[in-house]
């Protein structure tokens, strides 16, 4: 593919992804409120978990072996380092809001509901990298698996998104344009991984790794611990493995 493809693929594909988040709000505008204050826990973990496992396998398959492969392992390992190594200080010093966590980093006088979206925002952005990078490889069908996976795991994870919002006494429209708008935090995060793969292509595998590693940080320190806090465990870790297995057969079928 020349640069110019490259750049307006992956960012074209990365708002694609990006506004399966909305679809996945959509709920909240036509379902009665006593249908939607009776989604459960359980039901929010799951969704979580689901779109968890599909990152993993994107993580692995889609973004840190095609690094190794193009690339050397050592490559590999200092680009994973880093990407998790960079979402950690941005959680760490960036001020942001989780529905169950609470508030984390420096003291703000941010409202409120702009500290649940930074906190958004740090999970989103480096999905759309990741599928803006995904497509400097020589295989198109690499990025177009990347993008289905994260497309796919936003569904559910707009709909938990939504809900969640429900919680702290927003209106529904409020919720879903909130939604949405982390969402559109991809396609920027798509610009600039299509970017830096156009500006610098010997990097790729570099640029691969380092947003695998920035997935795997969200999996490890966010998603996991937040869906395993209510006891459920079992169904939270087996919708994490059903959706690494739907990743596993889109990224063996489009390879």
């Amino acid at each position: 593919m020349s640069n110019s493809q490259i750049f307006w693929n992956g960012t074209l594909a990365s708002l694609l992804a990006g506004l399966a988040t909305g679809l996945g709000a959509l709920p909240i505008l036509f379902l009665p409120s006593k249908k939607l204050q009776k989604i459960s826990h359980r039901t929010i973990d799951m969704l979580l978990s689901f779109a968890a496992g599909i990152m993993l396998a994107a993580s692995v398959f889609s973004l840190i072996i095609p690094a190794i492969e193009l690339g050397n392992i050592y490559v590999a390992m200092l680009g994973i380092f880093l990407g998790a190594f960079t979402i950690e200080i941005l959680d760490r010093y960036l001020p942001h809001e989780h529905f169950e966590k609470g508030y984390e980093g420096p003291k703000s006088h941010i409202k409120k509901i702009w500290l649940f979206v930074i906190a958004i925002t740090l999970h989103n952005f480096p999905e759309g990298m990741a599928v803006g990078v995904s497509f400097g490889g020589n295989e198109i069908s690499t990025g177009v698996a990347v993008a289905l996976a994260i497309g796919i795991q936003n569904i559910p994870e707009g709909t938990a998104v939504a809900t969640s919002f429900l919680k702290v006494s927003y209106s529904r429209f409020k919720i879903f344009w909130i939604a949405l708008l982390t969402g559109l935090v991809e396609p920027l995060g798509g610009l600039i991984g299509a970017g830096l793969v156009v500006i610098a292509r010997p990097l790729l595998p570099f640029f691969l790794s380092f947003a695998g590693g920035a997935m795997l940080y969200i999996i490890s320190d966010e998603i996991i611990p937040e869906s395993h806090s209510k006891g459920n465990e079992t169904f939270s870790t087996f919708s994490l493995i059903f959706g690494f297995l739907i990743m596993m057969f889109l990224d063996n079928f489009f390879g």
